[in-house]
């Protein structure tokens, strides 16, 4: 990865900041994408105490000039794009009867139509390049989850869009890459939507008990490196993959009783 270019979506926290430690140690240069300069800044920061070279843009994925901007901002400083990781994103709980539709179009602009945005810009380049383009996806990308229709629905599209690319770029020389953590430790239930399209503020889950943001990190540097298609992550999200294959009807159940536990779960 020495000198590859590298833009991280969503790169102020979580998933996207440490993505972003772990290409700068590969000696990367990394482009860093988010809303909040504040958060950024220290994220370059640190990124330029590991010696990368690096470049910061303010960018909301949701609107299609930010995700050109970006593009046009990484071309114009490092003449070029090898990967792209479509990381940003948000999510939502609520149920389908109570939520202001608000909050799946957001969702929506967000998860899905921002990774088609910046995908959409940089692709001249990463078939220039040869490059990666990565989609951060989830369980919820195979397994419709209750009280996250917006955010299953958002994360279903982006891996059909990015299959479809994949299957496109066949003989092109570009890699599209599709990774599936899991419950990951981050930030993004903290500011997941309520039915109003209001940060809930608080994570239903012991957060310290999930895979870590830099492990997850770790397994999409190995991703870009080996070309893989696509991957699951945890122990919990690979039987669920395979139920969802022979049993579906099963997980559905299982999937109900394990969101119904979860603290101020919708469905008590």
């Amino acid at each position: 990865m020495k000198n590859k270019v590298v833009i991280i979506t969503g790169a102020s926290s979580g998933i996207g900041e440490a993505c972003a430690y772990a290409f700068a140690k590969q000696g990367a240069k990394v482009v860093l994408a988010a809303r909040s300069i504040d958060k950024l800044n220290h994220v370059k920061q640190q990124c330029e105490s590991l010696g990368a070279q690096t470049l910061l843009v303010k960018c909301d994925v949701s609107l299609e000039h930010d995700c050109k901007n970006l593009i046009n901002q990484t071309v114009a400083q490092f003449n070029t794009i090898d990967v792209l990781i479509n990381n940003a994103g948000i999510s939502m709980r609520a149920l389908f009867a109570d939520l202001d539709l608000a909050v799946l179009k957001q969702v929506m602009d967000i998860n899905f139509w921002g990774t088609v945005y910046c995908t959409k810009y940089a692709m001249p380049y990463l078939l220039a390049q040869k490059g990666s383009v990565i989609g951060i996806s989830s369980v919820a990308g195979f397994k419709g989850l209750p009280g996250r229709t917006g955010y299953s629905a958002s994360k279903f599209a982006m891996e059909g869009f990015m299959e479809s690319l994949r299957i496109e770029n066949l003989k092109t020389g570009v890699h599209v890459g599709v990774m599936r953590p899991g419950y990951t430790a981050s930030n993004i239930r903290n500011a997941a939507l309520n039915k109003d399209a209001k940060s809930q503020a608080e994570s239903p889950f012991d957060e310290s008990k999930l895979m870590s943001a830099e492990a997850v990190a770790d397994y999409i540097l190995n991703m870009i490196k080996t070309k893989k298609a696509e991957q699951v992550l945890t122990l919990q999200g690979k039987l669920s993959f395979l139920l969802q294959k022979f049993v579906p009807r099963i997980l559905d159940k299982l999937v109900y009783n394990t969101i119904a536990k979860e603290k101020d779960s919708p469905f008590k």
